[in-house]
This record gives C-alpha cells, structure tokens and sequence, in this order.
C-alpha cells in the first residue's frame, strides 16, 4: 500500500469538478484509491463519496492506493492537488 499527506491549495476545496478530476483519475488505475479526512475513508472512485467529505481549503487529507499501480496512482492524484486542480 502506497499512502501519502495531501493538502487542498484550491481555496473552494473540493466541489464538483475538483471530485470530477480525482474520479476520472483514479478510474484511470487498476488499484484501490482511498482519500481519508479525520476517521471517514471514502472511495476515491466515487464522486459522491468525494463531495460528501467535506474537504475545504487548507485540509490534510490522507490519500491511499493498493494495487498493482499503487504508486502511480498516488502521484497522478497527488498532482491534482499540488496543480489546485487547474483553478487558480
């Protein structure tokens, strides 16, 4: 399992399309994707999980893969949130 600290840049946090993003990204590998805030692990393959989560600007999020293209994925999502998701 391939775990890394990401932080929300984006001041609007994650709504609609920033969930989108991580959606399409995350369905793009074989592995299991997890984001966890506090003690809520959600499936990161799942937009509604992702917008019932409740991550705001600023929120450490803990975000986790396992799977045959674990690293992969944890830096392709890691990306979205160092790139604030193409927003600003």
């Amino acid at each position: 399992m391939t775990t890394r600290t990401v932080t929300i840049l984006n001041r609007a946090g994650i709504h609609a399309r920033p969930a989108s993003l991580i959606v399409q990204t995350a369905q793009a590998f074989e592995s299991s994707i997890w984001i966890e805030k506090d003690d809520v692990k959600i499936n990161a393959k799942s937009i509604m999980n992702l917008l019932t989560l409740g991550a705001t600007y600023q929120t450490k999020l803990a975000l986790s893969a396992e799977g045959p293209d674990e690293d992969d994925a944890v830096i392709e999502i890691s990306r979205l949130f160092e790139n604030k998701f193409k927003e600003e």
